[in-house]
């Protein structure tokens, strides 16, 4: 059975209502539950870029069931993956056992505040797993001391762990990156139900493993609400992968966007209150092989309304996957 997840998208709501948002989610039966980690929204219409992981912290106090994960931060620039370790260490402490760890390579749009400069898509793979092994090892309790190509550590240790350590999940967008993901991973994310982002998983040793997709929706009861506000927070996301990651702010989101329709969005994002509607947009990610999808609501003050209407309606629909 297909597992049905919640993000609190921290570029649409400050941190206290992201907080309430989840508790929310759990109270309304969903799988479990995801957050992203920006520190510049898509759009300045979404209007917000709390600091996800004080937010994760206090997600991990208000609530008690539902696994928590963040999808996903990026251990190579804007933090170090010495750093990283400690978060995620001190995070599944705090959530006693709930969280998993999503890494991936990042985009210019939240890497670039350290000043750091932007790498090229290559270098920035090959930091990711680099970073992945310092993180592994940091969270298995080594001493680590490490002097690689992209990364030093000195006489690094963690002193507060869990004995089970956070699982990792690696997101993946082509070929190369599903075989990084397959050999270090614990399991996959993608934002695009394609088979053969998980077909290359599977090839280097993720077969079996979980692999978790996102879709964006816009709940509305009135479509015609619904679909203006995709467009006007959501317009980026048709942009693709390949253009998200390197555009440096918000104000490049809205020139590159122009252009888009709110039709054009209404294409790619489920709008309205249409139960079969949202149930036909999951359905690809399940045909693909993910075994968990976590929905995005757009509008930072349309989440309470939303989880009331999935977990009366949608959720109970979803089963049936």
């Amino acid at each position: 059975m297909v597992q049905i997840g919640y993000t609190m998208m921290t570029e649409q709501a400050g941190p206290r209502d992201l907080v309430r948002h989840v508790v929310a989610a759990e109270q309304a039966g969903f799988d479990f539950s995801v957050t992203s980690d920006h520190y510049f929204p898509w759009l300045e219409e979404q209007g917000h870029a709390p600091y996800a992981w004080s937010v994760l912290g206090a997600a991990a106090q208000a609530t008690s069931t539902i696994p928590l994960m963040t999808y996903v931060t990026c251990p190579t620039t804007r933090y170090h993956p010495a750093v990283v370790a400690q978060k995620a260490a001190t995070t599944q402490l705090l959530a006693e056992g709930r969280f998993r760890l999503g890494l991936g390579s990042g985009e210019n749009l939240n890497e670039h505040v350290v000043g750091g400069g932007w790498p090229a898509a290559h270098v920035r793979l090959e930091m990711l797993e680099e970073a992945v092994e310092i993180i592994r090892a940091l969270l298995a309790g080594r001493k680590v001391n490490h002097h690689g190509p992209h990364f030093d550590v000195e006489n690094a240790r963690l002193f507060d762990t869990q004995d089970d350590a956070p699982p990792i999940g690696v997101a993946v967008s082509g070929e190369r990156s599903g075989a990084l993901a397959g050999r270090l991973a614990d399991l996959v994310i993608a934002t695009e139900p394609k088979a053969e982002l998980l077909d290359s998983f599977d090839r280097h040793g993720g077969s079996g493993k979980p692999k978790v997709g996102q879709l964006p929706v816009c709940y509305d009861p009135d479509r015609d609400a619904a679909v203006d506000r995709a467009h006007d927070q959501f317009r980026w996301a048709l942009g693709g992968w390949p253009v998200n990651s390197e555009l440096p702010g918000p104000a490049s989101f809205a020139a590159a966007t122009e252009a888009v329709r709110p039709e054009d969005v209404a294409e790619t994002i489920p709008c309205g209150d249409d139960v079969d509607t949202f149930v036909e947009a999951v359905r690809p990610y399940a045909s693909a092989g993910f075994t968990e999808i976590a929905l995005v609501q757009v509008g930072g003050d349309h989440q309470l309304p939303f989880i009331d209407w999935a977990e009366k309606k949608l959720l109970p629909a979803l089963k049936d996957l």
